[in-house]
């Protein structure tokens, strides 16, 4: 289909900086430079500056972050993690995979996970708190670390939506023993294919990550030291990646922008609940990975707006992680479920022009008049 808006504009985004990727791609293979080297180090010392930890280390995925994060935290049988099941799978799928046990708590207004249905949920098999920050607005970290650090929890962060956003001045990734990002193509922080990472201040964290990551080999001698995975972070995305890590302060703003002429055109439309503005709240800097809005009729209105030409997206095809029937995850979950029936994201990415934003809006206000 030929959208007017695209809900993402990958080619304009490789357009815009072409030149730069071509040298930076022709450079590398030039080198020779394929697996763990120079420029992945650069990219993780950049990486954890721009994230104000000690540490960071590139993976193939977020999925690979968050089971080799679960692994350093030693979650595994017996222990229950509490979450959220408005989430993409695999926050929960690694979780199972550690053999822990997911126990899924209900979203507050903001479409986080609610720290009050955290304290609720917690047992004496409780053994750590998975927070997801959606969309590019943290969850209340420092209530959930509050409560973490009074339960004796284990915090690992799900961040991949959240790189460069704060909460009282403290990016999000930085709350708990480790967080977790994606740099899946369609993220604040994207490659040109999967890559992922984990940041911490904990040197034996960071440690562990980089030997599970690796196969279980020492990278001080080379001796395998115990049965693990091949989970590297691809050195050409890692170059890639830093030199676009150079330009995602812009990005991020021009994000923010866009949400605010969003609220403007949208803020008398009362039949849809929008995110909060970017200067509503000055505790949450917010980046607006994505422009998630409840809409009345979400359905209608998702044709509605593909009929004239706006490309939209439900998340995760529209449904929650418990409400996948073969994951057989009883939860009851009434406000991720009224949720899910309300969800819509509009188009959002930097190259998004003002005039675009507008008409997505004038098409929105048009179907509910």
């Amino acid at each position: 289909m030929n959208w007017k808006v695209k809900y993402i504009n990958y080619p304009l985004h490789f357009r815009n900086m072409e030149a730069e990727v071509m040298d930076t791609v022709r450079d590398v293979l030039s080198r020779g430079d394929l697996i763990l080297r120079k420029q992945t180090d650069d990219f993780e010392t950049n990486l954890a500056t721009f994230c104000g930890t000690r540490y960071a280390v590139g993976v193939g995925n977020c999925t690979e972050a968050l089971y080799l994060a679960y692994r350093a935290a030693d979650i595994g049988p017996g222990d229950e993690v509490i979450t959220t099941a408005h989430t993409f799978v695999a926050t929960i799928s690694m979780l199972v995979k550690a053999g822990a046990t997911p126990v899924l708590v209900d979203v507050g207004d903001d479409h986080n996970i609610d720290p009050d249905a955290i304290e609720a949920a917690i047992t004496p098999r409780t053994r750590a708190i998975v927070p997801v920050s959606l969309n590019g607005r943290c969850c209340d970290l420092p209530r959930i670390k509050h409560i973490a650090e009074k339960h004796h929890l284990v915090i690992v962060e799900d961040s991949a939506q959240a790189l460069g956003a704060t909460v009282d001045g403290k990016p999000a990734g930085t709350f708990g023993m480790a967080g977790c990002f994606s740099f899946y193509p369609a993220k604040l922080l994207g490659a040109f294919g999967d890559a992922g990472a984990v940041i911490t201040d904990d040197p034996a964290i960071a440690d562990r990550v980089r030997l599970t990551r690796n196969h279980g080999r020492r990278a001080s001698d080379g001796e395998i030291v115990e049965w693990s995975f091949n989970c590297r972070i691809d050195n050409l995305h890692a170059a890639i990646l830093d030199l676009k890590l150079k330009k995602l302060p812009a990005w991020l703003e021009r994000r923010r922008a866009i949400a605010r002429l969003y609220t403007q055109e949208l803020s008398r439309c009362g039949n849809v609940v929008l995110p909060p503005a970017p200067d509503r709240d000055p505790r949450f800097h917010n980046v607006y990975q994505n422009y998630e809005i409840e809409a009345e009729n979400r359905d209608a209105l998702v044709s509605h707006l593909k009929a004239k030409g706006v490309e939209t997206m439900l998340p995760w095809s529209g449904k929650a992680v418990h409400q996948f029937a073969a994951l057989d995850l009883k939860f009851d979950l009434p406000k991720t479920d009224r949720l899910f029936g309300r969800v819509l994201m509009l188009p959002m990415y930097a190259e998004l022009t003002d005039d675009e934003v507008c008409y997505v809006a004038d098409c929105v206000r048009r179907f509910y008049r």
